[in-house]
């Protein structure tokens, strides 16, 4: 199942599934971690939603200095994926490296209260987004190997659904604090340590250390063509043959023989010898390069718009409603009709938010249209991204596959952010926006061509 597939062969997670028994869809590790999600994410957006207007009007930043600022907070994550998806796959231990990340950002919070310089306050965000490359890969590869390959797009659905519940519960909280605090933006960083601080504690106390048998028996089967996908294979390309079986088979002795063994830096870099995976992590690169940041669009959406400075932490609220209503749906849906589809569709749909941002900045509903168009696209590519890999990447390597994809897409976000707050300070944000709305229309079209399956089909 690459993103054109639609189901899992047939003997996929069968057993698995037969033990659930019918009315459960998704695993309670899948719930759990969501929830802590819901909390981290609450700490995270409270401090997210207010940071663009206090380093611009507050601090006095320019969009160069803002879009430094936020190029490192996408771009650290980014090189840190790497570290933790392997560092994660080695020690045969999610749980620890996923900790260890949600610790360390709930830890940068309250020294938000102490920087006020672009270089302490970079130190700052640079720790903060460690601590998210180093979650990430850990805690969507406990997602995937718990989930049966058919239903990974429902699984990251319901995840980014409770995740997306504390992205709107963060604006609105912070709203709420800026509205009768005294030093509003000093009690917002506060409020946030403490929510960060509860989130990792439901992580240690009830995530299972050790990942469940469905997820390995799922991985060991994704990595088995059925007889159909044997002939589309052969005639696709015999290394990503190779890379599969081999890592398939090793899933499968570690398996029966209930060793762990540790995952070599080779072998995970061999993951890039499968040709699907090269291709999903190229487009995701290519389509971030044009994908303006969450802050910049907000920040244009305000000055377009003539949204008083008081409303603007309520911005993210209309992106994360529409994310939570369509996430689920929009998961189920990609893997009832092909994920590159949905994928591509999301990435359409942000073309068009930037069109009206452009050429129709007198709109009354332009808010409205704006976040909502917002919120279908990360709706339509959130999770639909991770859960393509399930059947590309085995299950013992599910994590560093995971974190490669993960941070070449964040790495062109961190490009993007530099290069349209140097557009936006040199020229303008129209002629900024315009750029990037280019180059997104490009860029899809050749990420159609290149996710384009072998036999033709969506």
């Amino acid at each position: 199942m690459y993103l054109t597939d639609r189901s899992a062969p047939a003997h996929a997670g069968t057993d698995q599934e037969r033990r659930r028994g019918p009315g459960r869809k998704v695993a309670p590790v899948v719930l759990v971690l969501g929830t802590v999600s819901l909390i981290t994410d609450i700490s995270s957006e409270m401090v997210t939603a207010v940071l663009p207007l206090y380093l611009v009007t507050t601090l006095g930043f320019s969009p160069l200095g803002f879009g430094t600022l936020d190029g490192v907070y996408n771009g650290v994550s980014a090189l840190v994926q790497l570290t933790g998806g392997h560092l994660a796959d080695r020690i045969r231990n999610h749980k620890l490296l996923a900790g260890l990340g949600y610790g360390l950002s709930a830890l940068c919070k309250p020294l938000l209260l102490l920087a006020s310089s672009i270089g302490t306050l970079g130190a700052v965000l640079a720790l903060d987004r460690t601590g998210k490359g180093l979650r990430t890969a850990p805690r969507d590869a406990m997602i995937s190997l718990s989930t049966p390959t058919g239903k990974q797009g429902r699984a990251f659905g319901v995840h980014r659904a409770m995740d997306t519940t504390g992205a709107m519960l963060g604006p609105l909280a912070a709203f709420l604090i800026l509205r009768t605090a005294v030093d509003g933006y000093d009690a917002v960083f506060g409020v946030s340590a403490c929510v960060a601080v509860l989130g990792v504690l439901v992580l240690v106390l009830f995530v299972p250390g050790r990942e469940r048998g469905a997820g390995r028996r799922g991985a060991g089967q994704a990595g088995e063509p059925s007889a159909s996908g044997d002939a589309r294979a052969a005639a696709t390309a015999t290394d990503s043959d190779s890379a599969q079986d081999d890592a398939a088979a090793s899933d499968e002795t570690q398996a029966a023989s209930g060793a762990k063994q540790p995952v070599r830096v080779r072998e995970a870099l061999a993951l890039l010898r499968i040709p699907r995976l090269r291709a999903l992590a190229g487009c995701a690169a290519l389509l971030g390069l044009t994908t303006v940041s969450d802050a910049f669009v907000y920040l244009l959406l305000q000055r377009r718009a003539g949204i008083a400075e008081e409303w603007f932490p309520l911005l993210p609220l209309g992106t994360a409603v529409v994310f939570l209503l369509l996430a689920v749906p929009v998961g189920a849906l990609a893997d009832r009709i092909g994920r590159r589809t949905v994928f591509l569709a999301g990435h359409a749909v942000l073309l068009t938010a930037y069109a009206l941002l452009l050429w129709a900045p007198d709109t009354p509903a332009l808010p409205c249209l704006v976040l909502g168009l917002h919120g279908v696209f990360y709706a339509a590519t959130d999770g639909v991204l991770p859960a393509a890999l399930a059947a590309v990447v085995p299950g013992h390597l599910r994590a560093s596959g995971l974190a490669i994809v993960g941070t070449s897409q964040a790495l062109a976000r961190f490009c993007c952010s530099l290069a349209f707050g140097a557009a936006w300070t040199m020229w303008g944000d129209g002629p900024a926006l315009a750029g990037s709305a280019i180059g997104l229309l490009c860029c899809a079209a050749v990420a159609g061509v290149v996710l384009r399956p072998a036999d033709g089909t969506r």
